[in-house]
């Protein structure tokens, strides 16, 4: 039989109540008992004194009766002395018991002195008459007095055995129930013995579930739910136990930090679910191929550390996180789906690369961002890089906080038509006014947002602020389109074209005003998922652009599957129009490609009007550079298009 009831807080109340409700009804018991042998106690005390004065009265009249005798017997002065001191002596006896006793006595004892009074009387009246004068009298009166005596003798002898009798019967009434109330006091010990046992047992069943319970928190409070690997608090204190060992007995502690490659990339495409079951069978081949005496843990996300005592050096850490990496790479099965698995790890070790837990976390943090950078699969900690990463760490975390608080603003560079030199539209470009370190261009930012994962938010308060710039723009009279470059990993964000459809409707922007510029490096990532994006993204009716051309790797049949209007040419092509032949050429060889594919061609970084005219002659149809405007304030760039290149 299950005794998972007995587990519940509840029985264990139940159980104590009743064990109380037991003592209570055994304390009543024993009060009921002491108040019921009180009473008896005292009834039966009662009945002593009565009877008591009931025998008292009887010897009393007996004494009388024989004193009365030997009077008649003897007719010396002397005689008559002693009978006249006792006519009477019974009477208080009698009084006492008609003021103390009960009704019944007191009414025996009224009907008693009535017959006792006449009785004294008559014996006063023998002790005044005279004997020789009046001796027929003095018969009569004895022959009275002896009749009285006989019966107030007989009165109180009754009510004496009377009296007796009824102590008798207080007695076996008070022992009957002395019985009763031993019997049921053995009757509810007993009860509560049993009860004392019963709640014995759910008071030690519930506290070795609530041990249990507690041991279980315990675990679960030091344990990762999704992977039952080790999490971080537990492995703060893990580090700290071992590099105090460590310190006693010369040992090297080694420490990894590992992150996965293209984590969020299964989490949107396959689903969390996947996720999960990805991040369960990195922990499981971490725990299986690490040393019994390591702890692998999870950090949070897709990020995991393992801490390894007894590291002899440098040397022999990079071994083992290659042992590592060999075990973590590799095809994992995700409910049929075949995933490629990578990773990049950081190592540290104590104490020859950091001094403190603190340092061992922050550093093997520093060298895992060096291997995720230079793809180097594994990665020793490097003082030489660490003010760096630690200025990216920086940067996430203000540039958290800029998103949140709105310290990011947009300029806006004029993209003009080569043919007659209108404004055609305008680039937003982000910058951050941040409050100590003043204005930063993307390049101090825009890298660790997308290390950081920061990208998806960053990207949509950029499209928030143009749009919502465009709008003012609108109600200005000021109509432009404009342009947003987007991140590489938000093209395979799958939601991104519904969060643009609701921006759109949001500042009441038509679709055709904006374009979204988008890199090769978005293409090369996930080339089938990029362009699922951008489909629905051009179904919308939006433009879409690809930026910097030519300084990727992407394969020229990209242009051929996605969606695209127009394409960009890097500045560092247009930089060799006016110095080498070559670039003429590569430049002539790119703007035939896109018109073939009919996309419109912009020109970036014309700087002179030398550069100008040699792109206009080759067919470029929109040019953008500094030969036309900087990145301009919203303000500035109504003032700059109001005097220089009117619509």
């Amino acid at each position: 039989m299950s005794l998972q009831w007995m587990k519940r807080r509840a029985v264990a109340r139940c159980a104590i109540a009743a064990l109380l409700i037991g003592l209570a009804l055994l304390a009543g018991l024993a009060v009921v008992s002491t108040q019921t042998a009180a009473r008896s106690a005292a009834q039966v005390a009662q009945r002593e004194q009565v009877s008591q004065h009931w025998g008292s009265a009887y010897r009393k009249i007996s004494t009388e009766y024989e004193t009365l005798t030997d009077y008649l017997a003897d007719t010396g002065e002397a005689d008559a002395d002693i009978l006249a001191a006792t006519i009477g002596s019974a009477a208080a006896d009698v009084r006492w018991i008609m003021d103390h006793a009960g009704s019944d006595d007191a009414a025996r004892a009224r009907a008693l002195l009535n017959t006792y009074d006449g009785y004294s009387y008559t014996l006063r009246n023998l002790v005044d008459t005279d004997r020789a004068a009046d001796l027929a009298r003095m018969r009569a009166d004895a022959d009275q007095a002896a009749r009285s005596a006989g019966n107030l003798r007989q009165q109180a002898s009754d009510n004496a055995d009377r009296n007796d009798q009824e102590i008798s019967s207080l007695l076996n009434t008070s022992q009957t129930r002395s019985k009763g109330l031993l019997r049921a006091v053995e009757i509810m010990s007993a009860i509560d013995l049993v009860l004392v046992l019963a709640c014995a047992f759910v008071l030690l069943t519930y506290q070795n579930s609530t041990e249990r319970q507690a041991a279980e928190n315990r675990y679960r409070a030091s344990h990762d739910g999704l992977t039952g690997i080790a999490n971080r608090e537990l492995l703060t204190e893990r580090i700290r136990e071992e590099i105090d060992a460590a310190d006693r007995t010369g040992e090297g502690v080694g420490f990894f930090l590992l992150d996965l490659n293209r984590f969020k990339e299964v989490n949107d495409t396959l689903g969390h679910h996947a996720g999960d079951l990805l991040l369960q069978e990195v922990a499981r081949r971490l725990a299986t191929t690490v040393r019994k005496d390591s702890l692998v843990a999870r950090l949070g996300g897709d990020e995991f550390a393992v801490l390894l005592p007894e590291v002899a050096s440098a040397e022999d850490l990079i071994a083992i996180g290659d042992r590592l990496l060999i075990a973590i790479n590799g095809t994992a099965d995700l409910d049929g789906y075949a995933v490629d698995v990578s990773a990049s790890i950081g190592a540290a070790l104590y104490p020859q690369s950091s001094t403190t837990p603190a340092e061992l976390l922050q550093h093997a943090d520093v060298a895992m961002y060096a291997a995720k950078r230079g793809h180097l699969g594994v990665s020793y900690y490097d003082p030489a890089a660490d003010e760096h990463s630690f200025e990216r760490l920086s940067v996430v975390g203000e540039l958290r906080r800029a998103i949140e608080v709105g310290e990011l603003e947009l300029h806006y560079q004029p993209k003009v038509r080569m043919s007659d030199g209108r404004l055609s539209g305008v680039e937003s470009l982000v910058r951050w006014r941040h409050p100590t370190r003043g204005l930063l261009f993307p390049d101090k930012f825009v890298d660790a947002a997308e290390q950081s994962g920061l990208m998806p938010a960053l990207t949509d308060a950029v499209l928030t602020a143009a749009l919502d710039q465009h709008r003012r723009w609108r109600e200005d009279g000021f109509s432009v389109p404009i342009a947003v470059n987007v991140g590489a990993g938000c093209l395979l964000d799958t939601g991104l074209p519904a969060r643009i459809a609701r921006m759109l409707e949001r500042f009441g922007t038509t679709a055709a005003d904006l374009t979204i510029e988008i890199t090769e490096s978005a293409m090369i990532a996930d080339p089938a998922r990029a362009t699922a994006v951008l489909t629905e993204l051009r179904a919308l009716g939006l433009k879409l652009s690809i930026d910097d051309f030519g300084t990727g790797y992407s394969s020229m049949s990209y242009l051929q599957t996605m969606p695209l209007t127009e394409l960009k040419i890097d500045r560092q092509f247009t930089t060799k129009l006016t110095t080498t032949p070559s670039g003429r050429a590569i430049i002539g060889a790119i703007i035939e490609l896109a018109h073939a594919l009919e996309l419109v061609v912009v020109v970036e970084g014309v700087e002179d009007e030398q550069t100008y005219a040699i792109a206009r002659d080759l067919g470029c149809e929109i040019a953008q550079g500094y030969l036309m405007s900087r990145p301009l304030p919203a303000a500035d760039l109504l003032a700059w298009a109001s005097t220089s290149a009117p619509t």
